[in-house]
């Protein structure tokens, strides 16, 4: 059975009160459409069509992705018509799965017992029961359960307006009813819309039981329509990745203040500390210790490594047993062997930095390849920019560098090496050698500082 997703996300979102198209405001660092989408390719979609209108072409230039179709809803005349302006695109499909773009939480597994109700129907419902049904469209079934059709709040009357079961939208469709359904829906309701939800009635009129599923979790289709619900849905979210984690052994000093924005592979026995935020596909190694206030982007971290407070990974790689910060930074392509030390206030950007070797305090290394057991010393900086080209900085193995020197790249400081400080180095250092760059020192005995007139 080839199964086709029509995922619709024309809505305007006026009530965002943003130019950005409400699909693509970010839950965790993606787009909501991003969400539903790679939900869609998770269970299997044989082919995903996205039915976009309001923001024009920023919707699909947001997701240059090779196996969506994308479909244009020019004129906004309800859920029927989106549908159907989908129909070509997922033609020769035998099911079609209908979900919404501002929909970001619907889960794979509630889908896959969608799926699996629905080869009892040719149609197959997700509902949900609320408290407050407000606002959504009212699962209205007989005496003897079964559903009868779907009435819309602002079409319900009387004890239709206390059902508490909501249709969610989500719907499953066999192909060949999907088109004879869409093709003859009508707008004499009250918006002056061609709903979707009117082919229940029509299902039924055939003959046909109409099957539902619920999802474990009413969040899983929780609509985006302001900023106020997109930050409900993120602290849900958030709660849920939390859990997640600590039931994997993860420890969290406070769960409440701690995002992840991505995916987290995590060792045993982890510690994290307060207002920390993953973001990315991050690797933590067994043993690893982070501190509060800390921002680690798509990086990987060995085991037994201890990262202070106030730091930003970004893009980098730290070995096994490394120490990293307070109010350390490290940028993209920064590669860190065993046993490195990145202390206060340095950053690193696009260098090596090889075994056992120190970097503690008010540094600036970038495009660089440091070798093992290198001790860097205090405000030391590689001058790799000219204004039009970048060059990079070799410094070989034990070499001592010390504080507040400057390493004007291309230059290379052979193994064994030492730089005294306040240095500004231009040319390359032979091996075991002794480089020196500083003015004589003058003194003046009595020397008066002058005085405002």
């Amino acid at each position: 059975m080839k199964l086709g997703v029509v995922i619709l996300a024309a809505g305007q979102g006026t009530r965002m009160k943003s130019s950005l198209p409400k699909v693509l405001h970010s839950l965790a660092e993606k787009p909501l459409l991003g969400h539903v989408i790679e939900t869609a390719r998770n269970i299997g979609a044989d082919r995903i069509a996205v039915v976009y209108g309001h923001g024009g072409e920023r919707v699909p230039e947001s997701f240059p992705d090779a196996d969506l179709m994308w479909v244009e809803q020019a004129q906004q005349l309800g859920t029927g018509h989106a549908v159907e302006q989908a129909l070509p695109a997922i033609q020769g499909m035998d099911r079609a799965l209908i979900l919404y773009g501002d929909v970001p939480l619907i889960g794979q597994d509630t889908l896959g017992a969608l799926l699996e109700t629905g080869k009892q129907s040719p149609l197959a419902l997700l509902t949900v029961t609320l408290a407050d049904p407000t606002g959504y469209g009212r699962i209205v079934r007989d005496d003897n359960a079964r559903i009868r059709r779907i009435v819309e709040q602002k079409d319900a009357a009387g004890d239709e307006l206390a059902i508490c079961e909501i249709n969610t939208g989500i719907m499953l469709v066999d192909g060949a009813r999907l088109r004879s359904w869409i093709s003859r829906l009508e707008n004499g309701n009250a918006q002056g819309e061609f709903y979707l939800t009117d082919i229940v009635a029509m299902a039924v009129a055939e003959g046909a039981e109409v099957q539902s599923a619920q999802p474990d979790d009413p969040f899983e289709v929780v609509g985006v329509n302001d900023k106020l619900q997109l930050a409900e849905l993120e602290r849900h979210l958030q709660r849920t990745r939390s859990e997640a984690l600590m039931r994997s052994g993860v420890t969290l000093r406070d769960p409440a203040r701690f995002d992840l924005r991505g995916k987290l592979t995590a060792g045993s026995d982890v510690e994290i500390d307060i207002n920390v935020l993953i973001v990315g596909d991050v690797v933590l190694g067994d043993n690893v210790k982070v501190g509060a206030n800390t921002v680690i982007r798509d990086s990987r971290i060995g085991s037994g490594v201890q990262i202070y407070e106030n730091c930003i990974i970004d893009n980098a790689v730290v070995g096994d047993g490394g120490r990293i910060g307070p109010f350390a930074r490290l940028r993209p392509d920064a590669e860190l062997s065993a046993n490195v030390h990145v202390g206060n206030f340095v950053e690193i950007k696009k260098s090596q930095v090889d075994e056992g070797s120190k970097i503690n305090h008010l540094s600036y290394s970038g495009d660089s390849s440091i070798g093992k057991a290198v001790n860097v010393g205090a405000g030391t900086i590689t001058c790799n920019y000219d204004g039009a080209n970048k060059f990079r900085t070799v410094i070989e193995d034990r070499a001592f560098i010390g504080s507040d020197t400057q390493l004007v790249a291309p230059v290379i400081v052979g193994a064994g090496a030492t730089v005294g400080a306040g240095s500004t180095i231009t040319r390359d250092v032979p091996p075991d050698s002794l480089a020196l760059s500083r003015c004589r020192q003058i003194g003046r005995v009595g020397w008066k500082r002058p005085q405002k007139s």
